[in-house]
């Protein structure tokens, strides 16, 4: 009986330490930077310090304006990918022949690389004269270029279109999953009862998406905490339009200040966290 015991954990083996060596052992080995103050530039300065790095990181300024900008293109990132991702599944659902066509295309941003992505949209958004200012210059909605990515705002609303550009195509797809699970006899009944497409999309087409809409705004929400390549495409290490994953990669890779990094890391863990937590909690209410 004991060896018929033992040959589960022996066949898990492998994988277990392979998992604690690559997983659960760099996440402690950062945890133990984070207390410390471990300078690349001062070696031999290395030293305990306790929670002075998390106290450090919390009272900065540039975390707060990395916070602030990481939490702006979140909220832009969820309105436009989330009310995109809906209209484009709808579209997608309509039957038609060349909706096998359109939905292979659409896959197409979400399937690029996130440096391609932005490296596309650089071009569009071109301060002097890229496609979206030739644009609304011919149009006649503005007489000079519009500097895209100089300022602040701008900048983090065309990082939100580039991050909602790429999330959009999966999150359309499951919403699309989620429209072709609803049976065609609930619109026939509805037809008959005298209701319109409001009603119908209010009282048979928005209930059945409900469930899935929990899981697109995860998507969104993970795409959009993770930006790192299409920002950095776009502005490169920018101080003032900094997010948290590069503020930390800042001061981790660039000022090799990796106690104060670690301390990063570990407070973006908590509040990414925080954010499945509560995104979880809420599927658990719904079920």
């Amino acid at each position: 009986m004991k060896k018929y015991r033992l040959r589960p954990w022996i066949l898990l083996f492998p994988c277990l330490l392979i998992m604690v060596t690559t997983v659960l052992y760099p996440i402690f080995r950062t945890f133990l930077f984070s207390l410390q103050n471990y300078k690349m530039t001062e070696p031999y300065n290395r030293k305990f310090v306790g929670i002075n790095n998390y106290l450090k990181v919390l009272g900065s300024q540039d975390f707060h304006s990395a916070l602030k900008n990481s939490l702006i293109i979140l909220v832009l990132t969820l309105v436009i990918a989330f009310s995109f991702s809906i209209v484009v599944g709808l579209i997608l659902n309509k039957k038609s022949k060349i909706s096998p066509i359109l939905t292979a295309v659409a896959i197409i941003p979400w399937a690029l690389p996130p440096l391609v992505n932005g490296i596309i949209w650089k071009f569009v958004f071109y301060p002097g004269y890229g496609f979206m200012n030739k644009l609304l210059i011919n149009m006649g909605l503005v007489e000079n270029p519009i500097e895209w990515t100089s300022g602040i705002t701008t900048t983090l609303f065309v990082v939100a279109i580039v991050v909602a550009w790429k999330v959009i195509p999966f999150c359309s797809i499951l919403i699309l999953a989620s429209l072709q699970n609803i049976p065609k006899e609930l619109y026939e009944a509805a037809r008959v009862d005298g209701c319109g497409k409001i009603d119908e999309f209010k009282k048979i087409t928005l209930p059945f998406l409900l469930p899935s809409f929990s899981i697109v705004l995860i998507q969104i929400t993970i795409a959009a905490i993770n930006v790192f390549d299409e920002l950095v495409s776009i502005t490169g290490y920018r101080l003032d339009t900094a997010t948290l994953l590069i503020y930390n990669y800042m001061n981790t890779f660039t000022y090799l200040d990796f106690g104060y990094g670690s301390a990063i890391t570990y407070i973006v863990m908590i509040l990414s966290g925080l954010v499945g937590y509560l995104y979880i909690k809420n599927i658990a209410k719904e079920d």
